[in-house]
């Protein structure tokens, strides 16, 4: 048996925060997905999904992403059945979220590229995003298709060989 699902939408609000009495946390969201309704005309139908993300993927989501971010979501299927307050059989679906990547830039960052360029950090604990020296040279850019219009600075030439100091047996 197989129970995978993979979306690409838009979250309709910000995630919602929560904990368990054990302190696990959990977000709560929902994402816009669309869909063709009718191949002739290409009229669209948007599906609402709600999804459920715990613990690294919950604060992911609470620190990071807000509505109307672009999101891709990869988790499973899972249905819920409680009876209601007036004893009304109830179902709820929603995918529990294993992976969670925004996929487009926070709005606040959208205009502040051609303010100040900006180079990726390397390493682990650094910010994402430092400030390059006005002192220091800026390298020529060179646009990553994967990225979109972030750029990445050009990698450099190495005359550097790692066998040169190695005796061949």
């Amino acid at each position: 048996m197989f129970n995978r699902v993979i979306l690409v939408g838009r979250l309709v609000r910000d995630p919602e925060y929560r904990s368990t009495p054990d302190g696990v946390t959990l977000a709560r969201m929902t994402i816009a997905v669309d869909r063709v309704r009718s191949r002739d005309t290409g009229e669209r139908q948007t599906d609402f999904i709600d999804l459920v993300a715990w613990r690294q993927q919950a604060e992911f989501a609470i620190n990071y992403l807000k509505k109307g971010r672009l999101i891709l979501v990869e988790g499973r299927l899972q249905v819920r059945d409680w009876l209601s307050p007036q004893g009304e059989r109830r179902r709820a679906y929603e995918v529990v979220v294993d992976r969670l990547n925004g996929l487009d830039r926070p709005k606040e960052a959208v205009g502040t590229a051609e303010e100040e360029p900006t180079m990726p950090a390397v390493g682990a604990g650094a910010p994402a995003r430092s400030p390059i020296p006005a002192a220091e040279p800026v390298p020529e850019m060179v646009a990553d298709p994967f990225l979109g219009d972030e750029e990445l600075p050009e990698e450099e030439e190495f005359d550097y060989d790692p066998f040169a100091d190695t005796e061949e047996e």
